[in-house]
């Protein structure tokens, strides 16, 4: 079994416009197509997944889009909501608690507060159990933001640790920090396109997660990767052709397309040789790019098989 399948908690993040939200979605397809039950969680994003999964605008409480599949764009006051009264689970005492002026004016001064509002309510939901017992998810998805405020979202388990008083919310901190290091529970999926600036920050994410959150990504997935069509001595013919053909010669415009491919493909193979370079021990999975003119659920679905 992959890392994908044996985990709880997973935390998929990347830089900025790399796919994160698209692998999300195809993890949470391919786990539901398991018999899991899923919730994917967004952190008050620009939210985009209901037109990939071709459902209704999704907000900041979980609702059931699919048969087993839950979905939610956390925002920071409902979950710090929610997440209250799922740990007090008494309304009055929520209340009182949470809703007390000197109560709120700490939180608002605790360093981090608001994203610690969005990752325990997510932390909360791995442990979540039914009426009968029974887990409520089976797996929950977090779809993170990109990799600085990453960086900074997965730290505040550990300053709130420092800089709590002793209490409820030192505890509950105490207990997140416990699973998203625990590698048998919890895993950080890293996301990068095969291109040199993606890659680069994401070898950079590795070393700050494992350096400064205590966390070690166990998967790799690189998005959007062109299928090869010339090999190593054909990429450079070809990207050398439209300097020798005159300006009017019918085929410089398909030369020029060739040389643009040719030189892509050089770029993605420096790139992922870098990442198998810098990574050789983390689990790489790699999604095709796909030409649709509309990527919607038909096109996750698709990528969803490579994820077994």
């Amino acid at each position: 079994m992959s890392v994908f399948d044996e985990r709880e908690f997973l935390f998929v993040t990347g830089k900025g416009g790399v796919g994160k939200t698209t692998v999300s979605a195809a993890l949470a397809l391919s786990a539901v197509r398991k018999g899991k039950r899923v919730l994917l969680a967004m952190c008050n994003a620009k939210e985009r997944l209901s037109h990939l999964l071709e459902v209704e605008p999704i907000g900041p409480r979980n609702r059931t889009v699919m048969p087993g599949l839950d979905v939610v764009n956390m925002t920071p006051a409902v979950a710090l909501e929610e997440y209250g009264m799922m740990v007090l689970k008494v309304r009055s005492l929520y209340k009182a608690i949470f809703e007390n002026k000197f109560v709120a004016a700490v939180l608002r001064g605790t360093p981090g507060i608001e994203a610690w509002s969005m990752l325990g309510k997510a932390y909360y939901h791995v442990d979540e159990k039914l009426d009968d017992g029974r887990p409520r998810y089976d797996q929950v998805i977090v779809d993170g933001p990109a990799t600085g405020h990453a960086l900074d979202m997965l730290r505040v388990p550990q300053v709130l640790t420092e800089v709590a008083p002793p209490g409820l919310l030192r505890d509950e901190a105490d207990k997140a920090r416990s699973l998203f290091t625990d590698r048998r529970r919890s895993a950080v999926v890293l996301v990068s396109l095969a291109e040199d600036m993606p890659a680069n920050e994401t070898v950079e994410l590795y070393a700050k997660l494992e350096r400064e959150v205590g966390m070690t990504p166990q998967a790799l997935v690189v998005n959007s990767v062109l299928p090869k069509l010339f090999k190593g001595h054909e990429r450079e013919a070809i990207a050398a052709l439209p300097g020798k053909l005159d300006d009017a010669s019918p085929v410089r415009t398909l030369a020029l397309a060739g040389r643009q491919r040719a030189m892509r493909e050089a770029a993605q193979q420096h790139a992922m040789a870098k990442l198998k370079r810098e990574l050789p021990d983390l689990p790489r999975t790699v999604l095709p790019m796909l030409h649709v003119p509309d990527f919607r659920r038909a096109a996750v679905e698709s990528l969803a098989e490579a994820f077994g």
